[in-house]
């Protein structure tokens, strides 16, 4: 157990960001150091790794949504769709909403992090011939695209790894989340607006001679087609992980492309990082101390289901934002597999309401995204402009977790009464 707790802390003070003169490790390299560790100190088996620790599944879904959206991206689709759309706007209010409005629903579907990197050069392209400030509109796009990603299971990693660990169906989570979703992306636009209006209001109509992105069109067609396919079988309840490995697979046959070309966009060392954090953290559940950690942890939750939902939800914040989402995700899905419910379908619930809440520490983190960081010229902004945009996604954790608790106490009574009249 001592192993495993020192492996725990070095590991994840590499993915805080910790600098130790005497390595020269970055996050994934101090995961897959951390995933090595655990095994040559005898805390798992090499059997143990491959059978237990690493969810294939979550690698699996990664990697078919990364090679999707990459025959996209080589197809021209994002900035086709981010041109025809802005391109119809005549106003920088309008613009604004544009952006908003593409970031938020492609995200909803595709990886967030593919739209930014994807979208930021046709609207860094677009403001600079309208001669209007880059950074509103990048900002835009950052907290749109996180906003919207929190609507599905594949549109951020960290809702991939809630979807392959809780068996959650798609079309549930879908809507559970849309709703909160749709709200908090137009409190994105609301909230950019007002902080930015002397910025926005300068202007009154914009003119933009920008020549559209090229577009291979039988590819495009191809990659709507699989979108189509692979998004109606997660609709219909089939695997993710391979209901999107077939349709990439598919995808690459009928374009025809080089898939060596393809592969070469496939972030492997996010992967690898995911692999390493898979066995840290099964190494530290096999040795008991992610249910030390939770207990320690239990009494200053409170026993309301407000209190609970959070305060658990200001701790997800602050931990996010000191090891990142992915690696709070792997560590807290311990958690909610030993949390009690008298039924099992209660679990599923408390999934969502992890996602919603990752997403509002994901906000903090927005400027620090692909789409900002070919900003020329950064400025700093307030936390709380994004605090307003996270509020639909909290007032949804809090009533639904209300709910959860009404729905644990109908189900006590019920069984009370029940065993009530059977002792009589």
């Amino acid at each position: 157990m001592i192993a495993a707790l020192v492996i725990f802390c070095a590991t994840y003070l590499f993915l805080a960001g910790a600098e130790m003169p005497f390595l020269a490790l970055d996050r994934p390299g101090g995961a897959l150091a951390g995933a090595a560790a655990m095994v040559v100190f005898g805390v798992l088996t090499p059997e143990q790794v491959y059978r237990e620790a690493i969810s294939w599944d979550t690698i699996v879904l990664l990697l078919g949504m990364m090679v999707l959206s990459s025959v996209m991206a080589r197809a021209g689709i994002f900035r086709w769709v981010g041109f025809v759309a802005l391109r119809r706007a005549h106003g920088p209010k309008s613009l604004l909403a544009a952006v908003v409005v593409v970031a938020g629903l492609l995200s909803a579907f595709l990886v967030n992090d593919t739209v930014c990197v994807m979208c930021t050069p046709m609207i860094v392209a677009m403001v600079e011939a309208a001669s209007l400030p880059p950074l509103p509109f990048l900002l835009a796009l950052a907290f749109a695209s996180n906003a919207g990603s929190v609507a599905t299971l594949t549109g951020n990693p960290q809702n991939m790894l809630i979807g392959t660990l809780s068996r959650i169906p798609y079309a549930h989570f879908t809507a559970a989340l849309a709703l909160p979703a749709i709200l908090s992306v137009a409190c994105v636009y609301l909230v950019l607006r007002i902080a930015f209006r002397s910025d926005l209001g300068a202007v009154r109509r914009i003119e933009v001679d920008v020549p559209p992105p090229e577009l291979h069109r039988g590819n495009a067609i191809a990659c709507a087609g699989a979108l189509v396919f692979v998004v109606a079988g997660f609709l219909l309840g089939y695997d993710l992980a391979w209901t999107a490995l077939v349709g990439s697979a598919l995808l690459l046959v009928v374009t025809r492309g080089p898939p060596r070309e393809v592969f070469a966009q496939v972030d492997g060392t996010l992967l690898l990082f995911f692999a390493g954090l898979f066995v840290v953290t099964h190494g530290v559940a096999q040795a008991g101390i992610a249910e030390r950690i939770f207990r320690a942890l239990e009494p200053g939750l409170g026993f309301d289901a407000l209190q609970q939902t959070l305060r658990f939800g200001a701790f997800t914040v602050a931990a996010c934002q000191l090891v990142s989402n992915v690696p709070f995700v792997l560590l807290g899905s311990h958690w909610h597999f030993s949390a009690p419910s008298p039924a099992t379908s209660l679990r599923s619930p408390r999934w969502p309401i992890s996602s919603s809440w990752n997403w509002v520490a994901g906000m903090e983190k927005c400027p620090s995204s692909s789409s900002l960081r070919s900003e020329p010229q950064r400025r700093s902004y307030p936390f709380c402009w994004g605090l307003p945009a996270c509020s639909p996604n909290v007032a949804w954790a809090c009533s639904l977790d209300r709910e959860i608790v009404a729905r644990q106490r109908r189900l006590l009574f019920s069984w009370i009464r029940h065993s009530h009249c059977r002792s009589l």
